[in-house]
């Protein structure tokens, strides 16, 4: 049983319902963003948002399926974890900053396999689902 700061006190609910709450408030998000930058969606991210550091020259549409994929879902979290909800431009939150940083050292990680001569695969990859499958802390055991 997880419980949510959006809970009262001592209410819990299952990790489906948890899941389930955090797509609700993903997609209320980009529903309303992008309703925000209508006419915008194919412009480059970093022409349409504040403080594109790591996708400059994506379209602004698509940055909002890669921040719900490749970020929100593969930590389990929703959009606020990162960001203010209010002001998604804003630097204020630490794990914005984080994220940049792990974004970075999945990269240089990346990189790092292409040395990996053994591996039968053409293209490995490590993104943030490697480790964090799903969940804020990452997986440090098979338990």
């Amino acid at each position: 049983m997880l419980t949510l700061s959006s809970l009262q006190s001592g209410e819990t609910i299952t990790r489906k319902q948890n899941i389930d709450s955090l797509k609700a408030d993903r997609d209320m998000h980009k529903k309303r963003i992008l309703a925000s930058i209508a006419g915008k969606e194919r412009l480059p991210a970093d022409s349409v948002f504040e403080n594109i550091e790591i996708f400059k020259g994506v379209p602004a549409g698509q940055l909002l399926n890669i921040m719900d994929i490749a970020f929100s879902q593969s930590l389990g979290v929703s959009c606020g974890h990162c960001h203010n909800t209010k002001d998604f431009g804003s630097e204020q939150k630490n794990e914005k900053k984080i994220a940049r940083e792990m974004w970075a050292f999945a990269a240089q990680t990346r990189d790092l396999l292409k040395n990996v001569k053994s591996l039968k695969s053409e293209k490995p990859t490590v993104n943030c689902t490697t480790c964090h499958r799903g969940q804020l802390k990452p997986a440090l055991s098979l338990n």
